[in-house]
């Protein structure tokens, strides 16, 4: 490069072109501008002689000739070109005889030439101040006051800023009033300015709340939002405090992208560990950005509301959470259709929550959301109705009453099975006990509970109808001007409408539905068994029983005839029924059961429900209380003075794995065995060429770092590694050809897509030519393995998400296993190690058994 200099400087230098002129100030920002020094003046140096002074070129003197030039250029673009060009240029003997010629540019009449000159003087102050510009802030002080461009004004604060600080708080204390009209640059260089000073000097916090207020209220919302943070961070006062979180709900509310609402939402949540009552006041105002349509928005906005609930304001609140429920529910575009079931899934949530924490409010929400059981979050609905039902025995008779009549509209099994699950749990009083009786057995209709061979016809015919399609029909016709033309008409068979008006219950027992059927059948039994204690006369106990034991001998030859998914669950089923049919038969089994089903079932619920409630108590005191890193009379050991204190006898002994903290490994043994774990040997040792790849797997991505090391004295040209894989993968950037010296290395690296999620090999040869002996050679390396777990990681997801995906997959397999584990729970903690996956299902270790069930749940 330094032996074109004459020739650029001949041929180039002069030129109006300006893209030329663009390649020019590039080539004099690397080209070297001194002279190399001798060898004499080098060993002279070395023997503690005179150091080696630097000597311009003498070429240069031309290059600051045609800067100059420039710099006096009668185009403004040109003018304003060099001048940011000088912003890079830190040699001082080319930047001082520009130094006059920069100075006149900050009078120049446009404002983009005064806005160079301003940062050019800016940077040649930086680097050469008392040499060069010695008066440069007064220089600047001089220009501020005079400018009224927008972008000059700024660059000259910037360098007061910098350079001479009480100069730019001067500035600032005579332009209070006008910092909003300065622009949102300048707004930023004063907080910035402001957190420099406070932190420096705490007393002059007074002299820059008032901008600070001022610059709250910015149209910008970059200004508005790092001015409240600023004040927070320089005052506590619950004036401030509450200002600045009025401005983040502001922005909460008025922002459209979705990362900067995450962002506020971060800043109030911290905001909301030490001033939650200031935040309260505003509690409406952020669980209006529960408009956003994205979901994760709504669950921070939801969490973050929840800890700001108090019984002054749960009754707005849950006001609140309900209209946004009854909006998912009138939301019935595909674009909200996702959003709706999971949203409402989270209201449902949020207002258990409140339910839960303020009894009060739990009247008001639990009738306005049943009406919401046959939706898509019946679940989470009725999960919530049993919950207080139990925990509040005053609301009983209310829903009871509520849900006696809508259990003709669940058309979901497990909700339904909830649902006969508390009546048969909950009804105390003749009157419940008697209106839900009638509901259920009506809703069954009369045994027996299979379908009938004309029906069963009827809807095979129907959907072979449906299977055939549109039917297609092409012929010709004459259009009014007399010409001919081609019409086709496609014929959709007609939809025949279902005559089986049953409801909703007899259609799941008829489905097959088993485990319902027991649900059932333990229903009826417990309402007949409590029948007597309630008062009611023997005649009408003695024909519940009847209906009862008729219902559950149909459901039993239902599970021994239907063909269905829980044809498994058959045994189990009958011999449930068999018990409830001998506790409404038999006085003696009678005499032994009844308690235990009457009573163990609300028993075993409520010391769930305890449990639930002691854990989720115990995490969140656990997430209140803040963990001490460090004492404050610790001692504070810095690395760069290590040796001064390794002198003194004084060591740190965590000084080698400070790094590892501060990247998020605690731990480097493991970091590295997990390093290690990935990395695959291509090629033998005795091989001319060896070879290794560190493996690393990103989502949909496999990046291959190939480390290739010559093992031969001779320079290796053309080598290539090629490489083929096998299943769903596809190299996107294939190794370039490397030209390698003698026992030297390189680093290769190579990136794969990978399109599923199943096991595949990447395969492949090394190519190279000898450049002595100008001979070919082939290496074959070794496959990598790519199996399915380099792809999972350990995830967790609530049980209607995992409940919800697992109903998309309608097939089960049990595997045998043989295993020399006895602790179930051991056995559990292999698996999870085993397959990386996590365990959804909490359970208690202490607790011994013979069964255990459990989710354990990936993803990518």
């Amino acid at each position: 490069m330094p032996r074109i200099l004459m020739q650029v400087i001949r041929f180039c230098i002069n030129s109006d072109d300006k893209p030329l002129k663009k390649l020019c100030m590039l080539y004099w920002e690397v080209v070297p501008k001194y002279q190399e020094p001798t060898s004499d003046e080098v060993l002279r140096a070395a023997q503690g002689g005179q150091t080696v002074q630097r000597k311009l070129l003498p070429e240069m003197i031309l290059v600051c000739n045609a800067l100059m030039n420039d710099l006096n250029h009668p185009n403004e673009y040109v003018r304003g070109s060099m001048l940011r060009f000088l912003c890079k240029v830190k040699d001082e003997e080319i930047l001082g005889p520009l130094i006059p010629s920069i100075k006149a540019c900050l009078q120049h009449r446009h404002q983009y030439v005064r806005k160079n000159a301003a940062m050019a003087v800016f940077m040649a102050h930086k680097l050469h101040g008392e040499t060069l510009i010695p008066d440069g802030p007064e220089l600047m002080e001089t220009f501020i006051n005079a400018e009224t461009d927008v972008g000059a004004r700024r660059n000259a604060f910037l360098m007061l800023y910098n350079e001479s600080e009480e100069l730019a708080i001067q500035y600032l204390a005579k332009n209070l009033d006008d910092v909003g009209k300065f622009g949102d640059g300048f707004a930023l260089l004063v907080l910035d300015l402001t957190r420099k000073a406070c932190r420096r000097d705490p007393n002059q916090k007074s002299r820059f709340v008032r901008v600070l207020f001022q610059m709250l209220s910015s149209e910008s919302p970059a200004v508005s939002y790092e001015a409240a943070w600023t004040l927070i961070s320089m005052s506590n006062s619950p004036t401030a405090v509450r200002a600045a979180a009025a401005t983040y709900t502001n922005l909460l509310n008025s922002q459209n992208d979705n990362n900067v609402i995450m962002i506020v939402l971060e800043r109030l949540e911290q905001l909301q560990k030490k001033h939650s009552k200031i935040l309260q006041e505003l509690l409406q105002d952020i669980l209006r950005a529960l408009s956003s349509p994205n979901p994760d928005i709504c669950k921070k906005v939801l969490d973050v509301s929840m800890t700001l609930v108090t019984s002054k304001n749960v009754a707005d609140v849950v006001v609140t959470l309900k209209r946004e429920v009854s909006k998912t529910e009138q939301e019935n575009s595909d674009s909200s259709e996702d959003k709706g079931k999971v949203y409402r899934n989270m209201l449902i949530t949020a207002i258990h929550g409140c339910a839960v924490r303020f009894p009060d409010v739990a009247e008001s929400v639990v009738h306005t959301l049943m009406d919401f059981l046959s939706s898509d979050g019946g679940m989470q609905v009725i999960i919530f109705v049993r919950a207080i039902v139990e925990r509040y025995p005053n609301l009983r008779p209310a829903i009871l009453s509520k849900l006696v009549n809508t259990v003709d509209e669940v058309t979901n099994n497990n909700v339904m099975c909830i649902c006969l699950w508390i009546l048969g749990e909950y009804c105390e009083t003749s009157e419940t006990v008697t209106d839900a009786f009638d509901t259920i057995t009506q809703q069954l209709g009369d045994a027996p509970f299979i379908v009938q061979a004309e029906e069963k016809q009827a809807q095979e015919q129907a959907a072979i109808e449906a299977a055939k399609g549109p039917k297609m029909v092409t012929k010709n016709v004459v259009l009014s001007d007399g010409t001919y033309a081609t019409q086709t008409v496609y014929s959709e068979p007609k939809i025949s409408q279902s005559l089986d008006k049953s409801p909703h219950l007899r259609k799941m027992i008829i489905g097959g539905d088993i485990f319902l059927g027991s649900i059932i059948a333990s229903c009826l039994t417990k309402m007949c068994l409590r029948a007597p204690d309630l008062g009611m006369d023997a005649v009408t106990v003695k024909s519940m029983t009847v209906k009862a034991l008729l219902t559950m001998c149909g459901i039993v030859k239902m599970a021994e005839v239907t063909v269905s998914a829980q044809k498994s669950s058959l045994a189990d089923c009958s011999e449930r029924i068999t018990l409830c049919c001998r506790a409404l038969l038999d006085p003696k089994a009678k005499a032994l059961l009844k308690n235990t089903l009457l009573t163990e079932g609300k028993t075993s619920f409520a010391a769930f429900l305890a449990h639930v409630q002691d854990k989720d108590g115990s995490g969140s005191e656990e997430t209140k209380e803040e963990t001490i890193t460090a004492q404050a009379d610790d001692l504070i050991h810095f690395r760069q003075l290590r040796s001064l204190t390794a002198q003194g006898g004084d060591l740190d002994l965590d000084d080698g794995s400070d790094l590892a903290r501060a990247t998020g490994y605690a731990d480097g043994s493991s970091l590295l065995s997990n390093e290690l774990s990935h990395v695959y040997q291509l090629s033998g040792f005795a091989d001319p060429v060896y070879a290794e790849a560190f493996v690393t797997v990103h989502d949909y991505d496999i990046l291959l770092e190939i480390l290739i090391i010559n093992r031969t004295p001779n320079t290796l040209a053309n080598l290539t590694v090629e490489l083929s894989t096998m299943g769903d993968m596809k190299i996107v950037e294939r190794p370039q050809s490397q030209t390698i010296g003698p026992l030297d290395q390189m680093t290769i690296r190579a990136s794969i897509k990978v399109s599923s999620t199943e096991t595949g090999h990447i395969f492949g040869t090394i190519v190279y030519e000898d450049a002595s002996t100008q001979e070919k050679g082939y290496i074959n390396l070794n496959d990598i393995h790519m199996d399915i777990m380099d792809y999972i990681r350990p995830a967790t997801c609530t049980d209607e998400v995992f409940r919800s995906m697992w109903a998309e997959f309608e097939w089960e397999n049990k595997v045998a296993i043989s295993t020399s584990i006895s602790d179930l729970v051991e056995f559990l903690d292999h698996i999870v190690s085993s397959t990386n996956m996590s365990c959804l299902t909490p359970h208690d270790r202490s607790e011994k058994g013979s069964f255990l069930a459990a989710n354990l749940y990936a993803k990518r």
